[in-house]
């Protein structure tokens, strides 16, 4: 059962060797950390110093001892990071901590630590019946990684035998009725868990919140319920790991509580710090005790300074500091970031819009471009039909966006026209749309409804946009981006769509846009916003109207 009789006080000296030998090496300087370990050590100090806590240094005890089973020690880190998690608990018994976020360079041994964690878990010392453990991910194999640690553990000592009972799908404690199970990325299978603890394996991979959300309702039907999140970093951008990196720094600068959340995160403060081989402990604190790590980091940075294009995963997995594709993107995600600014009433305004879409029967996009004192305004709405071949694909935050009025989900068999004609019909009584942009090849599906809201080629406002049009634009859009003169607001879908677009050359030394992804993340906004940049020279710039002072008699 948890520490509900303990007794809690305050710490002003916290007298525990498993959690003090890592604040010391980070205090002192005798390990390279970034910032958010600086952070998170004075933090924790302030936590025992200022609330009734109790570390539980019995069954700390019985923790340590099982390092004798497995083929390694646990490094400072790992002794500090499990003893907050588990062993630390509140005045009124529950853990301080139930959720904890490990963010580490690739090669800190994250799997071991999951493995060490979960043993402790499943075993008596924890104290509590049917403690289930849950380690999922998005594959099979990752899913299974931290599973087959403990699993080799239990095959290389027969003495186990008498605690234990394992398979190679299940592993369960005889004492506590505590079982071990790997799961991967299927949600709808998952109702009626009761797990004790889910450790979300590589949680960089999840696009949205629905596997977890899944996973995590079966939690609080046994005591002390736990989640860890454990991962290196990586290219999805505005997913679980980017909404967890935000709540952190808020945690961290002590703009918010934790509410239970610990995060241990280790990264490069910046880009340069990679060029000095002391600083590469600051994403890896397992790496002076791994000097065979340490020889295959210099190997792979090796390869990144001659080519950091191909190479840029070095930056991503063995840093922490996504850089993104140098060679792909249409833009930096700094650049993508600026675009959520604030947007004035364009009431009135005169403006043209673009349609973009690859099926019907998928994503279909329309923006509004303005462009007002050299800055680009858009307003943007999509359309998701849900009978899409990638419907299983896309794990974006459909419903959430269609609520904030971003997209509309259409249950049919395809999206019609119409639809999209009628929402431009609708923006044409607010503003003054110009003209309308096309793809050349997509106009025909279109060209009967565009004629009934009063735009056609014949009357010569609508424009068919051919591969040379957006050619001749792209340098205009990427000095756009780089000047900051894009505006939308805080659209994520615009931001999704852009993030997955990258450049491919063209003839003559130009480009054209691709997609990075092509089934799971879409683009149809940002080739919206092409389509429309490319007839941005029939936009009509107003200026504010300028009232004369009354005239008296």
């Amino acid at each position: 059962m948890a520490a509900t009789t303990c007794k809690s006080r305050i710490h002003k000296r916290i007298n525990c060797p498993e959690i003090t030998e890592w604040m010391r090496l980070v205090e002192t300087g005798k390990v390279a950390a970034c910032v958010e370990q600086h952070q998170l050590v004075a933090y924790v100090r302030k936590v025992f110093a200022t609330e009734k806590l109790y570390i539980d240094r019995t069954r700390l005890a019985d923790y340590m001892r099982f390092q004798g089973l497995f083929p390694f020690d646990l490094f400072p880190w790992e002794k500090f990071a499990l003893a907050l998690w588990l062993c630390v608990f509140r005045e009124d018994g529950n853990p301080r901590w139930p959720e904890e976020l490990l963010l580490l360079g690739r090669g800190a041994g994250k799997n071991g630590y999951d493995a060490f964690a979960s043993f402790c878990m499943l075993s008596n010392a924890t104290g509590i019946q049917d403690y289930d453990v849950d380690i999922c991910a998005n594959t099979e194999d990752q899913a299974k990684t931290s599973f087959k640690d403990i699993w080799r553990v239990l095959e290389s000592h027969s003495s186990l035998r008498k605690s234990f009972a394992w398979s190679k799908t299940y592993i369960e404690s005889k004492s506590t009725g505590s079982t071990l199970k790997y799961r991967t990325d299927n949600p709808k299978s998952k109702d009626g868990l009761r797990s004790g603890c889910v450790i979300f394996d590589e949680v960089h991979a999840y696009e949205d919140w629905s596997n977890i959300n899944v996973f995590t309702t079966g939690l609080g039907k046994t005591d002390a319920p736990r989640i860890l999140y454990s991962t290196t970093d990586g290219d999805v951008r505005e997913g679980v790991l980017d909404a967890l990196k935000k709540r952190t720094a808020k945690i961290l600068s002590g703009d918010e509580p934790d509410n239970g959340l610990l995060p241990f995160i280790c990264k490069l403060d910046s880009e340069d710090e990679v060029h000095d081989e002391r600083m590469w402990e600051k994403p890896n604190p397992s790496l002076r005790f791994r000097p065979s790590l340490l020889d295959e980091i210099k190997r792979e940075y090796a390869n990144y300074v001659t080519n950091p294009i191909a190479n840029h995963a070095f930056m991503t997995k063995r840093m922490n500091l996504p850089v993104g594709r140098k060679d792909l993107e249409v833009t930096s995600w700094e650049n993508i970031l600026r675009t959520n600014r604030e947007v004035p009433d364009l009431s009135g305004q005169s403006c043209v819009c673009g349609i973009d879409f690859a099926r019907s029967t998928d994503f279909i996009s329309a923006v509004l471009l303005f462009r007002k004192d050299g800055i680009y305004y858009v307003k943007h709405h999509s359309w998701w039909c849900t009978h899409s071949a990638d419907a299983g694909l896309v794990k974006v935050p459909l419903i959430e966006w269609e609520k904030r009025g971003f997209i509309t989900i259409v249950d049919d068999v395809e999206i019609s026209p119409e639809l999209v004609t009628s929402w431009i019909y609708d923006q044409s009584k607010v503003y003054s749309i110009e003209k309308i942009a096309i793809d050349d090849y997509r106009h025909t599906m279109f060209q009967r409804f565009l004629r009934d809201i009063g735009y056609s080629c014949e009357d010569k406002n609508v424009y068919r946009v051919r591969p040379s049009d957006i050619m001749k634009v792209q340098p205009i859009i990427n000095s756009a981006f780089a000047t900051g003169s894009i505006i939308w607001g805080d659209d994520p879908p615009m931001r999704w769509y852009t993030r997955n677009t990258k450049l491919e050359p063209a003839p003559n030394n130009n480009f054209k846009y691709g997609k990075i992804e092509h089934h799971s993340r879409k683009t149809d906004g940002f080739m919206a916003y092409v389509d429309a940049m490319c007839i941005e020279d029939e936009i009509l710039e107003c200026p504010l109207p300028v009232y004369a002072a009354p005239i008296f008699f």
